[in-house]
């Protein structure tokens, strides 16, 4: 599960930190900038079935479709895959709260999204754990 970041570099026009405090709700702000977790089952998009695409909230940069996202029980929205090879996900390795995970982060603007874990029950064998304070919903028209 390795990205080169090479190949996904970082925005070079990032905003400041007190940009971001601008820009994003204080809940935003503590997910996407400061590596918060929302608390299980009270993000607003974990139950949601529309069609359309899900977004970075602080960048707008495309991430996932509704095709990949599936229920898995865990309290927040789960994809199985990203959007494909224009994917704007970086993958890093997480020490963090005693664990090694597999953090993911906008490979536009740098904020962090949530987790992947290799323990989803679809083809793909992968569990794209996201906060919904860092995804905005496009629905398709």
């Amino acid at each position: 599960m390795k990205t080169d970041i090479k190949k996904y570099p970082l925005n070079p026009k990032t905003l400041t930190e007190q940009e971001w405090k601008e820009k994003l709700s204080p809940e935003q702000f503590y997910v996407l900038r400061e590596k918060g977790t929302e608390r299980a089952f009270t993000g607003h998009l974990l139950n949601n079935k529309e069609k359309g695409t899900y977004s970075c909230a602080a960048c707008g940069s495309e991430l996932f479709n509704s095709e990949q996202k599936f229920d898995s029980h865990c309290g927040w929205p789960s994809f199985d895959n990203e959007l494909g090879e224009n994917s704007k996900i970086i993958k890093k390795r997480d020490l963090s709260h005693g664990m090694i995970r597999t953090e993911i982060l906008c490979a536009n603007c740098g904020s962090h999204l949530g987790h992947l874990f290799d323990d989803g029950p679809t083809e793909t064998g992968l569990r794209y754990c996201v906060n919904s304070l860092s995804l905005d919903f496009n629905k398709d028209s």
